[in-house]
């Protein structure tokens, strides 16, 4: 996604899909088949893994069950932005979903017994664009509570399948239309969160991640959700260091490292078959972490392979 290069393609630097919202509207009823039917297993591997897509809309092949584009496989989920904070602070921001791939995915989960259905993320801000910033972890705090809570109300009006909820951080960068802050508040400290002016170039590190761990604390009290993050080593690293600010456990990992504008050979697992190209994952988390549960694979980041934002998505590990 990197809006995310996973919202957009035009974002350097960033793990971000573009930012444009657009709650891409259903076009026709899906059709539906009765639950038991025979399905015919193809695609992914080894069992448990699901191609997916995430962010813009995508053409899924129908009728259903749906199928992915440019590769073989069927359409095994869609991780949607379900709110983005610069849309939520009036900045002009949209937020980009789409309703038909969301309606797709939820087919194939309910009908056809594939896949993880639709899943949600959301673009969020570091505590340097907190109106109320004050260098305090208490502050930042209550600024990633706040966007929780944004985030939940959000969540209440879309038909979702998967657990998680991933909180996006990334550094989107200067692409138009992505975010008026390049850091996404992270590393700097704006004048107003729509200003896109820095009045400090500094974030202590334990004061971001109290912003990220009042987020996933406030979504586990006040919904079901388990929590997750979409990253990158690279960001991750420049955001919250190399130390215990640094340090992940008991949350759903979602990266974008190794990823390819190609999209052959596809992946097996967290590796691109006949290839050494491997998911690399952050914090502390390896692949073989229980809490590795998807790796955008083709189209985020820059990486922009002609249709859309590809993911591989394990359904066997759900923290």
């Amino acid at each position: 996604m990197h809006v995310r290069c996973a919202l957009s393609r035009v974002v350097a630097g960033c793990g971000v899909a573009a930012i444009a919202l657009v709650f891409t509207p259903v076009a026709a009823s899906a059709q539906q088949t009765a639950p038991g039917r025979a399905k015919v297993a193809y695609g992914d591997s080894p069992p448990g893994f699901w191609f997916g897509t995430d962010s813009t809309q995508t053409p899924v092949r129908g009728p259903a069950p749906y199928r992915l584009p440019g590769i073989s496989g069927e359409y095994g989920g869609y991780i949607g932005m379900v709110g983005n904070w610069a849309a939520w602070q009036g900045c002009g921001d949209k937020v980009i979903f789409s309703a038909l791939n969301s309606q797709q995915a939820n087919n194939n989960f309910t009908w056809h017994q594939a896949g993880i259905g639709t899943g949600l993320y959301w673009f969020m801000a570091g505590p340097g664009l907190d109106p109320h910033y004050n260098g305090s972890t208490s502050e930042a705090a209550a600024w990633g509570a706040a966007q929780a809570a944004q985030a939940i109300a959000d969540a209440a009006k879309v038909k979702t399948k998967y657990p998680v909820l991933f909180a996006d951080v990334e550094l989107p960068g200067n692409a138009p239309g992505i975010s008026p802050a390049p850091d996404n508040g992270w590393n700097s400290v704006y004048t107003s969160p729509c200003s896109g002016r820095t009045s400090a170039s500094f974030i202590d590190p334990t004061v971001d991640r109290a912003d990220l761990d009042a987020f996933f604390s406030d979504l586990t009290a006040h919904s079901t959700f388990k929590p997750g993050v979409y990253s990158a080593p690279s960001v991750w690293a420049s955001i919250f260091g190399t130390g215990a600010p640094a340090t992940l456990t008991n949350v759903a990992e979602w990266t974008y490292t190794a990823n390819t504008s190609s999209l052959s050979p596809v992946p097996s697992g967290w590796c691109l078959r006949r290839s050494t190209t491997c998911a690399q994952f952050f914090g502390g988390i390896t692949s073989a972490s229980p809490e590795a549960v998807m790796w955008q694979w083709s189209g985020g980041g820059g990486t922009f392979n002609g249709i859309g934002d590809f993911d591989q998505i394990d359904m066997n590990r759900i923290p």
